[in-house]
């Protein structure tokens, strides 16, 4: 081989393929957004049967307690990417006690606490919209309500249980990597998801008239 082919070799350019995770949670969410796709054409389709029904219900609803629980969730996707900002440059936990010296751990402990607000602060609206007679079996508007909202909770879980994850694995490796990081990338996408979910729901369910 001579020279100029080796050289020629040497400068070849390398080949970036997708990351798999990445690529596999993206195709996934896609399928998560025909989910509750489906979940709003439900709501949407009982709320034209039954218009009376719905101004009704809808108005025993708390909205400024529904809009600071919402808050809580948007900030908790704030910190959520201040983790993934630290996971990117391979900061797996804080340099310092200051939030500009925090690590990937710091700012996902901050977004789990945040969610976990946010889930007991629905547990606390289901339990008042109970006492009221607004249940699962109550009527068609209860049966919307728990539905759409009940299985974004559920997501909602999922998310934090994954955050627990992510940091129990930062503490478990010696050295926090690209695979490490790459988890805590997945993890922001579906937390995004969740969050943007909620919006949707939120605007639909506790603003729209």
């Amino acid at each position: 081989m001579t020279s100029t082919s080796i050289s020629q070799s040497a400068i070849k350019p390398m080949v970036n393929r997708p990351n798999t995770v990445a690529v596999g949670t993206i195709v996934w969410l896609g399928s998560e957004v025909m989910f509750f796709a489906g979940l709003f054409a439900i709501y949407f389709t009982l709320r034209s049967t039954s218009p009376e029904l719905w101004e009704f219900e809808a108005g025993r609803l708390n909205v400024p307690y529904a809009t600071v629980n919402t808050i809580i969730l948007v900030l908790s996707s704030f910190s959520c990417q201040f983790g993934v900002f630290a996971a990117e440059r391979l900061q797996s936990r804080r340099t310092g006690w200051k939030p500009t010296q925090w690590g990937m751990v710091e700012w996902f402990f901050v977004s789990f606490a945040l969610g976990a607000v946010f889930v007991s602060g629905q547990v606390l609206e289901y339990a008042t919209l109970v006492s009221e007679g607004i249940t699962l079996s109550s009527n068609a508007y209860g049966s919307a309500f728990y539905m759409t909202t009940g299985f974004h909770a559920l997501h909602v879980t999922g998310g934090l249980i994954a955050f627990l994850l992510v940091i129990g694995r930062a503490f478990a490796v010696k050295t926090f990597g690209h695979k490490e990081a790459t988890s805590a990338i997945v993890v922001s996408y579906y937390w995004h998801f969740v969050d943007v979910v909620w919006i949707g729901l939120f605007l639909v369910i506790y603003v729209l008239k």
